[in-house]
C-alpha cells in the first residue's frame, strides 16, 4: 500500500482466537497498513433514525468492510502455508475429506439443521457438521460450503431460547447441543462482517455463557440439562462440551467470568483416579478413556498445559486412548474419545501428532463408505462423518478453539 493512502480502521474483535503465530504475522501486516481500533462494533454500527438510514461511520465501515475480507483471506492463506495436511499428506486423506464433506452438504434439510438417527439431537449435529465445513477453510460468505455453513448458522440462532439455551428444553440431552453450539457460533462470529448480523450473533452467545454460568452445578460440573432441570446431577462428557464452548466464547471476545472455568478445572480434578483417568462423574463409574481424552483437551483450552495432573492424565490417554488395542475400552464412544485426543495430540509435538493422524487416519479410511459417509455408531452417519471430517482437517488450521 503506497506510504500516502489512507489508513482505515478495522475492528480488533475480529482477530480474537485467531492462533498466536499466525496472529503475529497478521498483526505486522496491519501495523504497517492499517490503522487499529479496539472499539466494539456495536459502538458505530448505529441506525441515525427508524428509517434505516446509516450513520456515517457505518457507511465508513461498509466502504472498507472489502479490507476486512481480504485481511481475513490473508490469514486464511498463512494458516494454509503452515498446514501440514496440505504440505505432506497422502492426497487419499484429501478425498476421503471431500467425499465427506460432500455427504454432509447433501444431508442438511432446507431449514438448516442435520439430524442424528431418528430424527434425534439436531441442534448438537448441525453445530458438529458446520464445524467440520469450517474446517475446510469456508465461512458464511466464502467458499464452497457458504451457504450451508449460513444455514447451519440461521437455524441455531433460531434455536437459541429466552433464558440463553441454544436447543430444545424437551431435549433431554441439550447441553451438548448447548456446548457444541457456542463453539460453531463463536467462530463464526469472529469471521462475520455484517455489523447487525455480528451484533445478533453477539447477543446470543453472550446468554447462551449465562445459561452455562447458571446451569453449572455445585460441583462444578454440568450433567445432560441444567442443574435445575437434572436436580444438581454433573458427569464427565458434557463438563468438557461446556468448557470448550466458553473457551471459544472467550477467545472470540465474549465475557466469560473466570470462576466459572475455575470450577470446572476443579471438577476434572475431582473425577480423576490416581492412574490418571478421569472417572464418569464425580460420584463414581470408573475411569472412562474417551472421557479423559475429552477432560484433557478441556483443560488445554482452559490454559492448562504443564501440571503433575494434567502429565498423568496425558500418561494416561497415550496407554489406553493411542489407535489400536481393544476397541471396548472406549465404552462404545470411540469418535467421541478421538474427536477430543486428535486435538490433544495436534496441540502437542509435531512428531507424535504426525504419528497419530497416520495412525488414526489408516483406521479412518478405511470404514468410510462409497457416500462419503462413515456408517458406524449408533448416533448416526451425520455424527460419525462430521467428527471424522473434523479430525481429518484439524492440521488445515482454521479452526482458532483447536489451534495449537
Amino acid at each position: 500500500m503506497p506510504a500516502t493512502a489512507p489508513m482505515m480502521r478495522l475492528n480488533l474483535s475480529l482477530l480474537n482466537g485467531l492462533n498466536n503465530n499466525y496472529l503475529k504475522n497478521l498483526q505486522t501486516f496491519l501495523s504497517q497498513n492499517v490503522s487499529l481500533t479496539t472499539q466494539e462494533p456495536a459502538a458505530f454500527f448505529t441506525r441515525s433514525d427508524r428509517g434505516g438510514t446509516f450513520s456515517s461511520e457505518q457507511r465508513e465501515f461498509s466502504m472498507h468492510k472489502t479490507l476486512i475480507g481480504i485481511l481475513f483471506s490473508v490469514w486464511l492463506t498463512l494458516c494454509g502455508a503452515d498446514s501440514t495436511f496440505a504440505k505432506n499428506r497422502d492426497p487419499k486423506y484429501q478425498k476421503a475429506v471431500s467425499n465427506a464433506l460432500e455427504y454432509l452438504a447433501r444431508e442438511q434439510r432446507r431449514q438448516g439443521y442435520w439430524e442424528a438417527n431418528g430424527g434425534q439431537y439436531r441442534v448438537a449435529m448441525t453445530a458438529l457438521a458446520g464445524n467440520a465445513l469450517l474446517a475446510e477453510g469456508s465461512t458464511t460468505t466464502r467458499g464452497k460450503y457458504a451457504r450451508n455453513i449460513q444455514n447451519a448458522v440461521d437455524y441455531l440462532l433460531e434455536m437459541s431460547q429466552p433464558n440463553g439455551l441454544i436447543g430444545y428444553k424437551n431435549d433431554y440431552h441439550y447441553t451438548y447441543g448447548h456446548g457444541y453450539s457456542m463453539v460453531f457460533l463463536s467462530q463464526v462470529y469472529g469471521e462475520e462482517e455484517d455489523a447487525l448480523r455480528r451484533e445478533e450473533l453477539k447477543k446470543v452467545l453472550i446468554k447462551a455463557v449465562e445459561f452455562c454460568a447458571s446451569a453449572q452445578t455445585t460441583r462444578g460440573g454440568w450433567g445432560y440439562v441444567s442443574a435445575k432441570d437434572g436436580n444438581d446431577f454433573d458427569e464427565g462428557s458434557t463438563c468438557i462440551t461446556q468448557v470448550q464452548g466458553l473457551r471459544a466464547c472467550r477467545n472470540a471476545g465474549i465475557p466469560v467470568d473466570k470462576k466459572i472455568i475455575d470450577r470446572a478445572k476443579k471438577y476434572i480434578s475431582d473425577c480423576t483416579t490416581q492412574e490418571g483417568g478421569v472417572q464418569y462423574s464425580i460420584r463414581g463409574g470408573g475411569a472412562r478413556p474417551a472421557i479423559t481424552a475429552a477432560a484433557c483437551a478441556a483443560l488445554f483450552n482452559a490454559g492448562e498445559y504443564d501440571s503433575d495432573h494434567l502429565k498423568n492424565m496425558l500418561d494416561y490417554c497415550k496407554k489406553n486412548v493411542w489407535p489400536g488395542g481393544n476397541a471396548n475400552r472406549y465404552f462404545g464412544h470411540w469418535h467421541y474419545a478421538h474427536f477430543y485426543y486428535a486435538q490433544v495430540m495436534y496441540r502437542g509435538e509435531n512428531k507424535d501428532w504426525d504419528k497419530y493422524i497416520k495412525d488414526i487416519g489408516q483406521q479412518i479410511l478405511r470404514k468410510q463408505s462409497a457416500s462419503g459417509a462413515w456408517m458406524e455408531g449408533h448416533v448416526g452417519p451425520v455424527y460419525t462423518t462430521a467428527i471424522n471430517a473434523t479430525i481429518l482437517q484439524l492440521d488445515n488450521g482454521y479452526l482458532p478453539i483447536y489451534q495449537k
